[in-house]
Parts: C-alpha cells; structure tokens; sequence
C-alpha cells in the first residue's frame, strides 16, 4: 500500500509517497516557492510589504504549486499505485472565499476539467492577499480578545490571545474590510483549503490546524459560538465543519487529478497542521515520548491524553490527529542564538558541540542569549543574560552555560505538560553531542535522535494509510 502526503510549507510544497508495508518513503518531489513560481512575487513564501508586520502570501502560488508538484511527482513514481492522500498546512494561514468557491469545486468533477488549478478558482477569493503564520500584525485585536475573555479564551482554546493566531486575523480584516468580509462566504486555513482542492468539495478543518486559531473549544472539540460571534459577524457560518480525529473520510480525490497519473476516487483524509502532522510522522503521537526540534527555533511537543492547559500560558495546546491532544512550547532563541554565541567565542563546530562539555564539569552556572526577544517566558531583547560573570569567563563555560541555559528553561517551561522516559531530537543541531547530553541529563530522559527531513509530509503519508486500515 502506497500513501502520498503533501505539506504545504512557508517556502516550498512537497509531495512524498509512503511505502505503508515497509514503514519507508517511496519518491519524494518538492517545489520551491521562490526558484520555481517567480510570478507570485513571494521569493521567501511571503508578499513584500512596506509593513514588516505584514506578512502575506497570494493564494493562487499554493494552487500553481500543487499542480507543479504532482507533475513532478508523476515522472518519479508511478501514481497509479498510491491508494490514499492526506496531508498539511503552515498552520495559522487563512483563505477567504466567495461564493464563487462552490461552482469552482464543482468544476474539478466536470467532463470538460479546467487546464489548470490557477484558472479554475480565478475570481473566488473575497481577500486576494491571504494572512500567514508569521503576520504579527493584529496587536490591537488580540488586546480585545484578552479584554473580553481573560484567561478563559486560554481555557478554552488552548492559547492565549496570538497575533499569528488565525481569529484575530479575521478579526482585522472584518474590522477593516467589512465589504469584502460580507462577500466572505467560506474561511478555510491553508490546510483545509488545498485538502477541499484535492476533493473538489469543502473539506473540514481539523482539530490540530484548528486549535492554532484561537476559535476551537477543545474540550468540546467544535467551534466555540461566543468567541466566533465575537470576532467577527457572521463567522461561525464561514468556517468549515470540524474533523474529528481517526474519524474515516468521506473525501474522494476529484477526478482533475487522473491528470496526473492519480486515480479519481481515492479517499483524500482532512489536512492537518505542520506541527500536528510531525508529531504523527516522528512516531510521537502516543503519549510518553516527546520532540525536542532544534532549529531556527527551538520547538518541544508531546502528545496529551487530556486537554490541560499551561498555568503560567505559554505553552500551547492543539488537536492531535490520532486523538486527544498535543502540546507545543516555542522557543525563539534557538538555532541562531547558538550561531552567534559560536561566533562570539569564535570556535569551531568541534568544540562547540563536544570539547567544551569535556572540559566543563556539570554545575549550575547558566547563561542565555536573549538575541532576538524572547515569547517563552516573554523577554526582551537584552543579549547574553548570566548568573555569573560573562566576561571574565573560559570560552568553554560560556559556550556549556548557554545550552545550560537553553535546556533548563525549555525543561521548566514544559514540566506542566508531564514527564517524559524517551525525547526524541531533530534538526540541525541534534548532530551535538553536547547538546544532546544535556537533555539527557536536564529531563533525566534516554535521548533519541532522529533523522526524519520531511517529518510533517509523513505523518500526512502515515494518516492517509490509517485511514485505509
């Protein structure tokens, strides 16, 4: 049995084929946003904006890049044998549409298929520019969520009030746009948009993708009516229903798609977010193990078997697709704090990711870089903060008391969410030894790392194939 799982990323889309029977991928294929779509204007998945708040993506480049994926795909892989399709979204993204959207899908089933996906949904979108996760841009919103609803809208959602968050983007664009929000008949997240592409019909939006809108009670697991009349008029009939977890699809592939090579009539399984579809795709979806991500930012996520909030509201909480719920912490001070920290030291990779931990007994100095400002715990911008002197200290003590640093405030961060036997490490910096002691040791956890690249495409791959179980 052969699955495809396709993630719609900030910068690029791939398409990757699951081998279900030997737990392995098959082909994969991926586009690239800026090389391969120019014409969108969006070189790093975004719009160029005079606002740097503003953060937007035209629509119509993640249409063109899943036609231009699957034709890649078909010359890697005979299609044909791919007998289900599930898949992601960035999370937080949204679509608005209007009532052109219906007959648009309706023309993916018809004899005479459009030539391509860029024609057949011209005219449908009420918001010719669509929100992306990393628009920060509605402070003024989420101040009014907080006004009106405190620390319930965290008990109820799973977040505090978020500018990334998809509800106070409506808000602002109902506030700002009321004409094209009343022309507005469908909002669909990223997900939800290209899973309803796929089956040519309206397709649900799932628990994990969206829990990152601040719109879903997750206790009930369905769209919370006061906080959607709050938001915006009218919203709670523009959202798509809710998908619950493991539920079996009705969704079948649209038969544009035999184009491809794909078989028309396949079930295609609801989208869910980036970060739920990894959780599924590095095996952690049961509750017990957790994923330390080391990138760009560092991001911990576990698997919940209840909806439990975090008391002190950094954490997050979203749907998990194999059921229940998950966590998600986000450190922004990750990856790049560590590279300029190494600069500043002016050391090579060896002695920042193993010699120094040789050379520094275990203690309780700690230091963190406070590079970029920080969301968990919320922190300036200041630099190097230490509980000692910087200054007069061995390069090694600096380089080991900042992944002390790091480590320890990611651990006290995510104690509310439970204690873990097994942490298993991505990203780039995994590859520290240093690094991946110091979990070890912070979390009193056995280490795994894992070399798992398109982790969100798999797990999408891995849900289509339980589907069919």
């Amino acid at each position: 049995m052969y699955t495809l799982g396709i993630d719609s990323s900030t910068q690029s889309v791939k398409a990757l084929v699951w081998d279900a029977a030997a737990g392995k991928v098959a082909a994969s294929v991926s586009v690239n946003f800026g090389k391969e779509l120019p014409e969108f204007k969006c070189k790093d998945g975004f719009l160029p904006n005079d606002d740097a708040l503003v953060k937007e993506a035209d629509p119509r480049l993640w249409l063109a890049a899943l036609d231009k994926v699957l034709l890649k795909l078909k010359d890697a892989f005979d299609t044909s044998k791919i007998d289900a399709i599930g898949g992601d979204g960035q999370q937080h993204g949204s679509v608005y549409l209007n009532s052109a959207w219906p007959s648009a899908l309706s023309s993916l089933s018809a004899a005479q298929s459009p030539s391509c996906l860029v024609d057949a949904f011209a005219g449908v979108f009420a918001r010719e520019r669509a929100p992306i996760w990393m628009d920060s841009s509605t402070t003024a919103e989420c101040r009014d969520l907080d006004a009106r609803f405190g620390k319930s809208l965290q008990e109820r959602t799973g977040s505090p009030a978020i500018e990334r968050f998809t509800g106070p983007q409506i808000m602002k664009f109902a506030r700002r746009n009321p004409e094209l929000w009343a022309k507005t008949e469908k909002v669909h997240l990223v997900s939800s948009f290209l899973c309803s592409v796929l089956a040519g019909a309206d397709a649900p939006i799932d628990t994990g993708d969206g829990a990152g809108m601040n719109l879903l009670n997750l206790a009930e697991m369905k769209w919370d009516a006061e906080i959607c009349d709050f938001t915006a008029p009218g919203l709670l009939a523009k959202l798509p229903a809710v998908a619950l977890p493991g539920g079996k699809t009705s969704l079948a592939l649209a038969p544009y798609f035999a184009k491809y090579g794909l078989r028309a009539g396949i079930p295609v399984v609801p989208f869910t977010g980036d970060n739920p579809a990894s959780l599924v795709g590095t095996g952690a979806d049961k509750p017990g193990i957790a994923v330390v991500s080391l990138g760009t930012s560092d991001t911990f996520f576990a698997a919940m078997p209840q909806f439990k909030t975090d008391p002190n509201g950094y954490g997050h909480v979203f749907g998990n697709p194999s059921g229940g719920c998950m966590s998600l912490a986000c450190f922004k001070n990750g990856s790049l704090a560590r590279e300029k920290v190494r600069s500043l030291v002016g050391c090579d990779y060896k002695f920042f990711d193993e010699t120094s931990f040789e050379k520094v007994p275990m203690d309780d100095r700690r230091a963190f870089p406070y590079f970029e400002s920080e969301i968990t715990p919320i922190h300036p911008a200041t630099g190097i903060e230490a509980n000692f002197d910087w200054n007069a200290a061995d390069d090694a003590v600096k380089v080991v008391s900042v992944i002390r640093g790091q480590i320890g405030n990611m651990f006290e961060r995510t104690r509310w969410i439970g204690k873990f036997d097994t942490i298993r490490v991505t990203g780039g910096a995994s590859r520290s030894k240093g690094i991946r002691d110091t979990i070890a040791a912070v979390f009193g956890a056995k280490v795994e790392t894992l070399d798992v690249p398109d982790s969100a495409a798999v797990g999408g791959a891995i849900l289509a194939a339980r589907a069919l179980a």
